[in-house]
C-alpha cells in the first residue's frame, strides 16, 4: 500500500513551480492593485485577468500550467501529470515574466500618451490656422 506522504515529494515541485509562476504573474502584471490587476489566488484566476497582456505562446504555456494546478495539489492525481512538460512550461512562463521591466512599461505608456497629446495639439493648431486663414483673419 502506498502512503500519501510518498507521493508528496512528486507533487511538491510542480505545485511550487505553479505557485511561483502565479506569484510572478500577480507581481509583474498588476495583481492586487484593485479591479484592473491580474488578481486571484490561483494561476487560473490570474490568467483570466491578464491573458491579453501575454504573447500567444506564453499564454498557451500558462494555460497548460493552470489546467495542471488543481491536479498538482492532489497526491494521486499529480502522478498523471507530465512533470517534464510542466517544468518546461513553468520555465518559459517564468522566464518571460522575469524579463518584463515595469519601469520601461510605465515610461512607454507615458511617452505614448504624451505623443498622442502632442499630435492632438498639433492637429488643433493646424485646423485653427486653416480656419483663420479661410475666414480672412490671417
Amino acid at each position: 500500500m502506498t502512503d500519501v506522504t510518498d507521493t508528496a515529494h512528486l507533487s511538491a515541485p510542480i505545485a511550487l513551480r505553479i505557485a511561483e509562476v502565479s506569484a510572478l504573474m500577480r507581481a509583474k502584471l498588476g495583481a492586487g492593485s484593485g479591479r484592473l490587476g491580474a488578481g486571484g489566488g490561483t494561476l487560473a484566476a490570474a490568467l483570466r485577468r491578464a491573458s491579453h497582456r501575454l504573447p500567444r505562446r506564453i499564454r498557451g504555456q500558462a494555460r497548460l500550467l493552470a489546467r495542471a494546478e488543481e491536479k498538482a495539489r492532489h497526491p494521486k492525481l499529480c502522478l498523471t501529470l507530465d512533470a517534464v512538460a510542466l517544468g518546461r512550461a513553468a520555465d518559459e512562463v517564468a522566464g518571460y515574466l522575469k524579463s518584463i521591466d515595469l519601469a520601461d512599461r510605465r515610461k512607454g505608456w507615458w511617452l505614448g500618451m504624451l505623443g498622442g497629446l502632442a499630435f492632438n495639439v498639433l492637429a488643433f493648431v493646424t485646423l485653427l490656422v486653416v480656419i483663420l486663414r479661410w475666414r480672412g483673419f490671417l
